[in-house]
């Protein structure tokens, strides 16, 4: 017997021809085929979308070309192409031909729940991009690392950042230190980015490798230098041994620093790590994931930068911050406008995965080494999704289970959540919380209506605030 159709039999007699009394089963469901953009859209999609994130600079952002994108509302731009990939692919993940290959990009919230819950054995965290970027700048840290020696370097990392805790081990030195250099900000009516930024680098310095780094502004060249050579992703041939002798004088120089950090210091702590002096510890580099945390905790000055723009706009918001600000504490609600804040403008607009073997998604298969990428800052407001969603609402993260909430990932969920989530929200909501006890932010620029939908982008470099003594 020969099965030509779903329950139907062949015989020598009338061969292929099914019995008039035979039932004819359910019909064969049709094969789900994968959604492909189309030229007309790869291009608009690399126009609005891919080429922007590169030109602005993915481990450095570029001040010039930001604030020019700022000015054009790129990011429009940008929602416009992916809600009109969504309306003609029904939702379905669309491979969009990016800047480097193809590319599945998840537009609907049931591919992007199933992005956070895959394991990062399966979906890696570091696509070619990202790896070609980071290992100029991080070689041995967690995200330029594979297999067991990734999971090793990963728990001792997410153990020094207290990545389970809601307060770090370390908060009430931290916040010693923030209250040491926060006065530097608030001399004169007028706060400016620069001044915020270099602030803000003297207390990573001192979080990250202890007080006597505070002032070593070479090393922030060096680091400088090879954030902006991890933005061309070894693109610019003949740059690779330079870039490497850089970052063997500015690893040196952190180990040196690392040695003598206080003990509450994010180096020493990985230093003193039982796993950095276990057999074979050479390989983990505990100390060398402390170049990821002076480039992500430099991120806090556009954090601060923002939710005091925000709250100059908000002035009711303010007035309500303003008894647990000055009664310190975990600051419940200005935390909430730090999470907000980067709800809106988040620091990570897109997350982008490898896959390390065949996936499945809407029935589709695909083969191992697929990049995956959800567009965070789009579906984060996504006023299909999300209420308000181009509004300020601090509310929104004070209800049970908000940041668990995957319309709204400015850490991302599951294996990839980011582990220094608490302790970057903490230093935002403390520097922050430092400005406003003593005086109020009564304008800023550029100016925001509260009234109407706030913008894709805004330019920290060129961020004034207005402060009065209160």
């Amino acid at each position: 017997m020969t099965e030509g159709f779903a329950g139907t039999e062949s015989t020598t007699e009338g061969a292929g021809v099914p019995r008039q009394d035979a039932d004819p089963g359910p019909a064969a469901l049709p094969v789900p085929r994968p959604a492909r953009a189309g030229r007309a859209e790869t291009v608009r999609f690399a126009a609005t979308h891919t080429l922007p994130a590169f030109v602005r600079g993915a481990f450095q952002l570029r001040p010039r070309v930001v604030a020019a994108y700022a000015a054009l509302g790129q990011q429009a731009w940008s929602d416009a192409t992916l809600r009109a990939l969504r309306a003609r692919h029904g939702g379905a993940p669309v491979e969009v031909r990016g800047l480097s290959g193809p590319m599945l990009v998840l537009l609907d919230h049931a591919e992007v729940r199933r992005f956070y819950e895959l394991p990062v054995r399966t979906l890696a965290m570091d696509p070619p991009d990202k790896y070609k970027g980071l290992s100029v700048l991080e070689p041995t840290g967690v995200i330029c690392s594979h297999g067991d020696i990734r999971e090793a370097r990963r728990r001792v990392n997410d153990e020094v950042l207290a990545a389970e805790q809601p307060v770090h081990p370390s908060c009430r030195e931290f916040r010693a230190v923030i209250a040491q250099e926060a006065p530097a900000l608030v001399h004169g009516s007028e706060l400016a980015f620069p001044l915020l930024r270099r602030t803000v680098a003297r207390i990573v310095r001192r979080m990250v490798l202890g007080d006597a780094a505070a002032g070593d502004e070479q090393l922030a060249r060096w680091l400088f230098v090879l954030r902006e050579e991890a933005n061309w992703m070894r693109m610019r041939k003949g740059r690779a041994a330079a870039a490497e002798a850089l970052y063997r004088r500015a690893a040196a120089r952190v180990e040196e620093y690392a040695a003598r950090a206080e003990p509450h210091t994010l180096a020493a702590l990985a230093r003193s790590h039982p796993a950095a002096s276990a057999p074979g510890s050479t390989a983990l580099d505990a100390v060398g994931q402390a170049h990821h945390w002076l480039l992500a905790l430099d991120a806090v000055g556009q954090v601060v930068a923002r939710t005091l723009l925000l709250l100059a706009a908000h002035p009711a918001e303010q007035d309500a911050l303003r008894a647990e600000v000055d009664g310190g504490g975990e600051l419940p609600r200005l935390r909430a406008c730090v999470r907000e804040t980067l709800r809106l403008f988040p620091i990570v607009p897109d997350l982008v995965r490898v896959t390390r073997a065949e996936t499945e998604w809407r029935g589709v298969h695909y083969p191992a080494g697929t990049a995956v990428l959800v567009p965070a800052l789009f579906h984060q407001r996504d006023p299909e999704h999300v209420p308000a969603a181009h509004q300020f609402v601090p509310a929104r993260w004070l209800r049970p289970g908000a940041e668990q909430d995957i319309r709204m990932a400015p850490f991302s969920h599951g294996g990839g959540r980011c582990p220094g989530e608490h302790l970057g929200v903490l230093t935002s909501a403390e520097l922050t919380a430092a400005v406003l006890r003593g005086h109020r932010v009564t304008g800023g620029r550029p100016a925001l209506d509260p009234c109407r939908p706030l913008p894709g982008t805004i330019s920290s470099s060129r961020m004034r605030l207005t402060l009065a003594v209160r």
